[in-house]
């Protein structure tokens, strides 16, 4: 490149010209954690048990509905310009501002969850909504917990106390993305394999994997796993310490909602844990490891308007070739294979199965040109296809 193509601050002119188009909606993150004191207001104006399923429509309709209406962005920040998007300490606080509006949406769940004259149909609006928030706050914690800086680690662990998923701080980070897009990792789903049977593997299998790593780390260091140091343990004792001063203040009657607004936390991750990975599969080398993980081994999608609502999660390639790079900065590669909608509607797509199969499948097929053998599949499946195989030659 000439010196006569370069600006004066050594940038090339459309580099320095290049704005953040989505700057100002980043802030749209922190819309769901805000919607349970909107349904609070509305409930307490109106008496209407609806008021309480204002985030799920969010999530669930609108957010889908602005995906489809607003389309997809592809761009990329050029990469003269990323050094300075990843310091920028705006971006930063939008994840840490999640994390108030998080807890004090529990709180008042809970609180609300004792009140008597709350109506049974609010109640599980309740535990919808808190959940949702719960939920999307192991997003949040996701884009914490891969930082270098401790401050970010710590409040990772601490965004994951409601949904008592502190273990994901160690699997996701040191198992997850060690065996993405094998038949080894509990969160990388299989072809043939529904959301309902992926569930009980990958919520225990996470769970075994993250306490063995983080045991073996121990003892390799000549101690016992049994300590505070234990990240595992520390973050559940977080959990623990939350839910028993909730539980000393309003009573064990407020259990039932921790608990359930957990459940549903967690689940919501592992839905969209079964949807990055569905079907991919690394390919083993001649040495007979597997190939380091490429673009083509994650679902992507750029739509924006799902993109916006959780830091650019859709990103997921970029994301797993640097686990370090900021939200604001992930890149989308055109050879990664990408899902027919945004998270937000594949979410409500895979729990349908019949429905799922048919929107995916075939589309698995393909990324493989019609090798079925080439993709994760469940034992049950890869046995058909192997016997297809087998007549076939």
């Amino acid at each position: 490149m000439s010196a006569s193509t370069l600006s004066s601050t050594g940038l090339r002119p459309e580099a320095q010209a290049w704005q953040d188009g989505k700057r100002y909606l980043w802030p749209l993150a922190l819309v769901v954690p805000v919607l349970p004191y909107v349904a609070y207001g509305l409930w307490h104006r109106f008496d209407n048990a609806l008021a309480w399923y204002l985030t799920p429509f969010l999530v669930f309709v609108v957010v889908p509905a602005g995906d489809w209406l607003i389309g997809e962005d592809a761009g990329n920040p050029p990469p003269e310009r990323e050094g300075e998007l990843q310091s920028a300490w705006y971006y930063r606080v939008l994840t840490f501002l999640y994390l108030p509006l998080q807890f004090g949406s529990l709180v008042l769940g809970a609180w609300m969850w004792t009140q008597p004259q709350v109506s049974l149909a609010a109640r599980i609006g309740l535990i919808v909504s808190v959940g949702i928030v719960t939920g999307i706050a192991i997003n949040t914690a996701h884009e914490l917990g891969h930082k270098r800086e401790e401050v970010e680690r710590w409040l990772s662990k601490i965004a994951l106390a409601p949904s008592g998923y502190g273990h994901f701080y160690v699997e996701h980070n040191r198992g997850h993305h060690v065996r993405v897009a094998t038949p080894e990792d509990p969160a990388s789903a299989r072809m043939g394999e529904s959301f309902y049977r992926f569930w009980p593997r990958t919520v225990g299998g996470s769970l075994r994997s993250a306490w063995e790593l983080e045991t073996k780390k121990h003892r390799l260091r000549k101690r016992s796993p049994w300590t505070l140091r234990n990240d595992v343990l520390n973050a559940w004792l977080m959990t623990v310490g939350l839910f028993a001063a909730l539980t000393g203040w309003l009573g064990i009657s407020v259990l039932p909602f921790l608990l359930a607004q957990m459940v549903f936390g967690f689940s919501l991750l592992e839905i969209v844990n079964y949807l990055e990975h569905y079907g991919l599969l690394r390919q083993r080398t001649a040495a007979g490891r597997y190939e380091k993980v490429e673009p083509v081994h994650s679902w992507n999608s750029d739509r924006l308007s799902t993109n916006v609502f959780l830091y650019q999660l859709q990103r997921h390639s970029d994301h797993h070739a640097y686990p370090n790079r900021r939200y604001q900065v992930l890149r989308s590669f055109y050879e990664a294979p990408q899902l027919p909608a945004g998270y937000a509607t594949m979410i409500v797509v895979a729990l349908f199965p019949p429905l799922w199969r048919k929107v995916m499948d075939q589309r698995v097929l393909d990324h493989y040109d019609g090798d079925a053998l080439r993709a994760n599949l469940t034992p049950k499946l890869r046995a058909k296809y192997e016997a297809v195989a087998r007549k076939q030659s």
